[in-house]
């Protein structure tokens, strides 16, 4: 059980308490967090695939880089901090592409949890090779590379993959705005 403190916020940002992670999640509160999509130059992205025991999602594929934001710290040193952590890589911040803010609220059938954030995304030009990038034990089973034009047409048991936000209207948008970095 994650015992972890963190902010409770509004939809602007605004901090309004604290509860535990655990309790973030039992209850639908709303947390700020962080997204990292990693591509490359040669239109791939590169989802993480999620531990089978996460307390969200489990065995599904990701961004390659989530994480919450830690009480004091900012959206940026969270995305640079997490993507050290869990893929090895030392990103420098003008390396980050601010992509957007956006608003989630997914409930997981299968663990009972609510994911209800306040997430920056960023995207980052990943120029090495995924053989390359650091698992982080307990957390992912390693990371899948698929090509950008693939992903605007996933169906069915390809689909049931990802976790719903990477497939919705929004994880669209943002699969757009990277294919547009390319």
């Amino acid at each position: 059980m994650d015992m972890r403190i963190l902010n409770i916020i509004n939809e602007k940002g605004d901090i309004l308490g604290e509860a535990t992670r655990q309790e973030i999640h039992e209850k639908g509160l709303l947390h700020a967090e962080v997204h990292v999509w990693f591509y490359t130059p040669g239109g791939q992205l590169i989802f993480q695939h999620r531990a089978k025991d996460k307390d969200t999602w489990p065995d599904l594929l990701d961004a390659t880089v989530g994480g919450h934001v830690e009480i004091g710290d900012t959206y940026e040193q969270t995305a640079l901090k997490e993507a050290e952590e869990e893929t090895g890589a030392h990103i420098k911040p003008e390396d980050l592409i601010f992509l957007r803010t956006t608003i989630t609220n997914s409930h997981d059938d299968v663990t009972g949890m609510t994911n209800h954030s306040r997430r920056t995304v960023y995207a980052y030009c990943y120029k090495g090779k995924i053989e390359d990038l650091k698992i982080e034990e307990g957390k992912a089973l390693g990371f899948e590379e698929w090509p950008i034009d693939k992903l605007m047409n996933l169906s069915g048991e390809e689909a049931a993959k990802f976790i719903p936000s990477i497939l919705d209207g929004t994880g669209i948008e943002i699969i757009k705005q990277i294919q547009e970095l390319i």
